[in-house]
């Protein structure tokens, strides 16, 4: 009885009648609110969880490159206007989506346990990125995975690759290109973990700042939320998202700048690596520190300011016209 009693209260507070997740209506976004959607149900048994799907200006356009169209805040925009509207209680998010800087009025309430960072190589032909032919057509959205590709394999053509991830995969099983760049997480979640056929390391693919961790998002004004949610928050993903996301908004960093941020925790200590490039890869910098996990965000300012130090704000100034 008393599992079942704090199965159903938060705090001090009973569980809420219902709760609505936003979400966007691709196939990784709903596996990703339907697996917060389960997690809250067994929690909450007694609370009416559902979601409700939305379709967004960035799934909307798919023809543009998003560094050209504004962004990966145009997958959250819609969502956020859901929460504003009082339409949905929390809105479930790739970080890697969510812009450095939330609009006034919302908040992360919560990062959920991060699933494997790294970039994955998908090929139907080859093996791994060494393998493939000089001139052979490598797709990716990416400006930070081109970035990091030219500098490590000028011979290969990068030509951009829009669309979600089944879009992506059909588009490779055409043949309009040799291999593609996916996101290992998005992969593994829909359970197309056998289309990998390599995983790329992060030393030679720095994720993106974020990558492979779920962020639920509400509206600065529901502390209630935020207790609600506390079970599904994992403090060491946390910990590393927080150092990211610092750095890369002391970067001002968005899609349209090639930037790459990883952390890792080991024992009390924070491993935080980043990278800023021109898009042709020919131009590379790499900064490294090492900080307290209970500073995270000052360990990101750190690397931050190392890469600007190496001269990353030429690099910035230029991209930002």
């Amino acid at each position: 009885m008393k599992q079942a009693s704090q199965a159903q209260t938060f705090g001090e507070q009973p569980a809420p009648a219902k709760l609505v997740i936003a979400s966007r209506e691709s196939a990784l976004a709903m596996w990703q609110a339907e697996h917060i959607r389960d997690r809250l149900r067994a929690l909450y048994p007694e609370t009416d969880v559902s979601i409700l799907g939305m379709t967004t200006q960035g799934d909307q356009i798919l023809d543009v490159t998003l560094s050209k169209i504004g962004g990966k805040g145009l997958f959250v925009k819609e969502l956020e206007t859901a929460l504003e509207e009082g339409r949905a209680d929390i809105a479930v998010h790739s970080l890697k989506d969510v812009p450095m800087h939330l609009p006034a009025g919302f908040m992360l309430a919560c990062i959920g346990k991060r699933e494997d960072p790294r970039d994955a190589f998908v090929s139907n032909n080859f093996a791994n990125l060494e393998a493939l032919p000089h001139g052979s057509v490598v797709g990716t959205s990416s400006l930070r995975r081109e970035s990091q590709l030219r500098a490590r394999f000028p011979h290969l053509n990068i030509e951009p690759l829009r669309g979600n991830v089944q879009t992506r995969l059909r588009k490779l099983d055409e043949g309009k290109y040799a291999a593609i760049i996916l996101a290992a997480a998005g992969l593994k979640r829909l359970g197309l973990g056998e289309r990998i056929r390599d995983l790329i390391s992060s030393e030679n693919s720095l994720p993106a700042v974020g990558q492979g961790a779920l962020g639920i998002e509400c509206r600065a004004d529901r502390p209630d939320l935020e207790a609600l949610l506390r079970p599904l928050h994992d403090a060491e993903t946390a910990a590393c998202v927080l150092a990211e996301r610092a750095m890369s908004r002391a970067l001002a960093g968005s899609c349209q700048v090639p930037l790459g941020g990883f952390a890792e925790v080991s024992g009390d200590k924070l491993r935080m690596r980043g990278f800023v490039a021109s898009p042709d890869g020919k131009r590379m910098l790499r900064a490294e520190q090492t900080g307290s996990v209970s500073a995270p965000e000052a360990l990101g300012d750190a690397v931050a300011q190392a890469l600007l130090q190496q001269g990353a704000g030429e690099i910035l100034a230029a991209l930002n016209g």
